[in-house]
């Protein structure tokens, strides 16, 4: 820890950036501001076959919307890119110079050489050989230039000859790796293949020498990255050794996979497809196939919750703690206590977590974050005063704003049809009778006693409102021998449409008496 401590996210421009990609990112940014560090981003867009348009602005939307930050590489401001930073560009599409000097190095080191097998040679040769890989066992039955004459190669290059550059792995070696995560894993070399570090064809290098280029030169000290690359670790050490960089090399770490709710295997789109939750932190529109990916801000997930349920996975803290702020996470986060296995992404706890922080925002926030819902249901220019007090007397129900009109919706548009189960169970034959009574009672009320109330404690210290209303229609209710229970039912329905909702005075409150009347005389002349 004698160096600054810098950390990257290199994601690829594939398209929409995977939720264990957010989690590899957002484990960087908490290790690098705990140390006091930079956490850096570069697009490793070499492949370029498989770019998507748009998608690198959406990981850096994503990055922007969940609040990690980034300090070098390319970042999000004000809904444009920028790039900030000495040790630019930070596409590897824009470093190709950079590259080349790096290859010859190897080249001229010995430590790589120049394939030109086409790809008809390569699976002849795949047929021919059980298992086929290219390394000190099957180079020298290939065409490169460990094979032919320097006179032979240089024609080829001269002509144009599509070509590759290779690895060259010794064989037989114990290759050490250091882990943060795993402690000290050691791979033989005879396992390892030459692997492919540029091509001639888009000339561009592959993932291996410029990742490895531009973590020394971007003076990396630690990469954290997924499982899925612990594999290639042993030729990454490889690489820095034969580029004399071993004193620098940084240290890895790679995290456990996010696994399938069910079952087993790593977390894929299909997966949130089949059990229906986003994968993805923002929705997507692949530009290049049409599709559309939901995502978490689109589903109506506090940024907070995804940081704090992705944290979780695969990272425990010392005590019970669950919920944590990003500065909590900061102060407590620690590569020692990664688990080593992989961790199941129980999406029910995802939701579990936007509920706690949808409750810690207050009514009127959650208001502002209502009106879209609300235009999109008809209901124009609400009073934000009102809403926000409907929202206090639903918001325990649900998981997420927009469920907030399921169980308040009535509030808003009066009733047209009638739950039929509510009907069949709660409305009797007596039900007519009773609300003209009903109705009648509380039309007797004056308008400047129908919303009055009183706060008390009941027997237990708990705070308890008590209604005029209630003053006015249980005794009513007593002396009828009518059954509260029967009435009060009835006249949930009448207000609501079924039998659910608030404190049946909560909801009289704010229709007020007008409109709780009429909804109490349309009740009565449409159920039949």
């Amino acid at each position: 820890m004698e160096r600054r401590v810098r950390v990257r996210f290199a994601p690829s421009p594939t398209g929409a950036l995977h939720i264990g990609g957010v989690r590899t990112a957002l484990y960087n940014y908490l290790f690098a501001r705990q140390h006091g560090g930079d956490m850096l981003l570069r697009i490793e867009d070499t492949d370029s076959t498989r770019f998507v348009p748009g998608a690198e602005e959406y990981i850096l939307e994503a990055l922007d919307w969940l609040g990690i930050g980034i300090d070098e590489g390319l970042r999000m401001n004000n809904g444009k890119i920028e790039a900030v930073g000495v040790h630019g560009p930070y596409r590897q599409s824009e470093r190709r110079e950079i590259y080349h000097t790096y290859v010859k190095q190897l080249l001229d080191s010995g430590h790589a050489y120049i394939a030109f097998d086409t790809p008809e040679e390569l699976e002849a040769k795949r047929t021919e050989i059980a298992n086929f890989q290219y390394d000190a066992r099957t180079r020298e039955q290939m065409c490169n230039s460990l094979t032919l004459s320097k006179e032979e190669v240089d024609a080829r290059l001269a002509r144009g000859d599509k070509y590759v550059v290779r690895f060259k792995v010794e064989p037989n070696e114990d290759v050490h790796v250091h882990d943060l995560i795993r402690g000290e894993v050691v791979i033989n070399s005879n396992i390892l293949d030459d692997k492919v570090l540029y091509k001639s064809a888009d000339d561009l290098p592959t993932y291996h020498l410029a990742n490895i280029v531009d973590d020394h030169l971007m003076e990396v000290s630690h990469v954290i990255r997924g499982e899925e690359w612990l594999p290639s670790a042993p030729l990454h050490v490889l690489l820095y050794r034969a580029f004399g960089w071993a004193d620098t090399m940084p240290e890895f770490a790679h995290l456990p996979l996010l696994l399938k709710p069910d079952g087993n295997g790593k977390l894929s789109k299909r997966d949130g497809d089949r059990l229906g939750f986003p994968v993805f932190p923002l929705e997507f529109h692949n530009q290049k196939d049409g599709t559309v990916s939901s995502g978490y801000r689109e589903s109506g997930y506090f940024p907070e919750a995804v940081i704090n349920f992705l944290a979780l996975l695969g990272w425990h803290n010392t005590g019970d703690q669950e919920m944590f702020t990003m500065n909590e996470l900061i102060q407590q986060f620690s590569l020692d206590r990664v688990s080593k296995s992989g961790a199941k992404f129980d999406f029910e706890k995802g939701k579990w977590f936007n509920h706690q922080y949808l409750q810690l925002h207050s009514n009127e926030e959650l208001a502002e974050l209502f009106v879209p819902t609300l235009k999109a249901n008809g209901i124009e220019n609400p009073d934000k005063a009102i809403v926000a007090k409907i929202i206090s007397l639903v918001k325990d129900r649900v998981n997420f704003v927009p469920e907030l009109w399921e169980q308040a919706n009535f509030f808003f548009t009066a009733p047209t049809e009638y739950d039929e189960k509510s009907l069949k169970k709660r409305w009797k034959e007596e039900s007519p009778r009773h609300m003209q009574e009903l109705l009648a009672l509380l039309e007797n009320v004056p308008e400047e006693d129908w919303h009055k109330n009183e706060q008390t404690t009941d027997e237990n210290g708990n705070a308890v409102t008590r209604w005029h209303l209630d003053n006015v229609v249980m005794p009513w209710i007593e002396k009828n021998e009518y059954g509260v229970g029967i009435v009060m039912n009835a006249f949930r329905i009448c207000l609501v449409g079924a039998a659910r909702g608030p404190h049946i005075w909560n909801i009289t409150d704010i229709l007020g008496k007008e409109e709780t009347l009429r909804r109490v005389r349309t009740a009565i002349n449409s159920i039949q």
